[in-house]
């Protein structure tokens, strides 16, 4: 049952779940980039169920477009993903991730703990559901506008592992090296840099894809979440 419907404070959304081969095991909400509920995201949560979790993605662009799916391809998807990116409540965000924490953390075939994995803007809202939510643990890949919720900081319980591109062209130096200033004294978060490589280096497919940064950093990712999840 690949798509499954979660209900929230104000609303029902609809959500891609995938289900290990086991049958069951630990939870992740995968958190979307801008492009909405695409093959690539989907991809994501199949190869975490090949890696044993059950990996639930819901649609947080569901007011505006409900099911909307955008590549990086085109002037004209990346115009409409931007568009959809600037009407975004990020508050609103994380109550309907909340909500699909709860969802998750409710199914039968739920076992172990729950964290979140996201990119992009996913990545972002990965950092406030470290700060405003109790996931077990949290995955941040090339979050865009962290920097603006550093005050939240203190407020981080749970392991948090955030990958930043060096030369991401989403998250100027100076915001780079404040998260890094800030996060540096947490010894529950975890970041690496990624020398040279741009915003989105693990879209496969996308326009700055590398697959060594994709790899290293995919790696980091399975240990963490086997640490912390299991």
């Amino acid at each position: 049952m690949p798509e499954i419907t979660i209900t929230g404070k104000d609303g029902s959304f609809s959500a891609y779940l995938a289900t290990p081969a086991a049958g069951s095991g630990p939870g992740i909400v995968v958190i979307q980039e801008i492009f909405g509920v695409n093959r690539v995201m989907r991809d994501i949560c199949d190869d975490l169920a090949g890696q044993g979790y059950l990996a639930l993605y819901p649609d947080l662009f569901w007011r505006q477009e409900p099911g909307i799916q955008l590549t990086d391809q085109t002037e004209a998807e990346w115009a409409r993903a931007f568009e959809l990116y600037q009407g975004f409540d990020e508050s609103k965000g994380t109550e309907y991730l909340t909500a699909a924490l709860d969802h998750l953390r409710g199914r039968d075939e739920r076992t172990g703990k729950v964290g979140t994995v996201g990119h992009c803007l996913g990545g972002k809202l990965v950092y406030l559901m470290a700060t405003r939510s109790d996931a077990d643990c949290n995955v941040s890949y090339y979050g865009v506008g962290i920097e603006a919720n550093l005050d939240e900081a203190k407020n981080i319980t749970k392991p948090l592992l955030m990958h930043i591109a060096e030369a991401d062209q989403s998250v100027p130096t100076e915001a780079q090296q404040a998260i890094k200033d800030k996060l540096a004294g947490n010894s529950l978060v975890t970041i690496h840099s990624y020398p040279g490589l741009d915003h989105a280096f693990c879209r496969v497919g996308g326009q700055n894809y590398d697959r060594a940064g994709a790899d290293l950093s995919n790696r980091r990712t399975a240990d963490f979440l086997k640490a912390h999840l299991a």
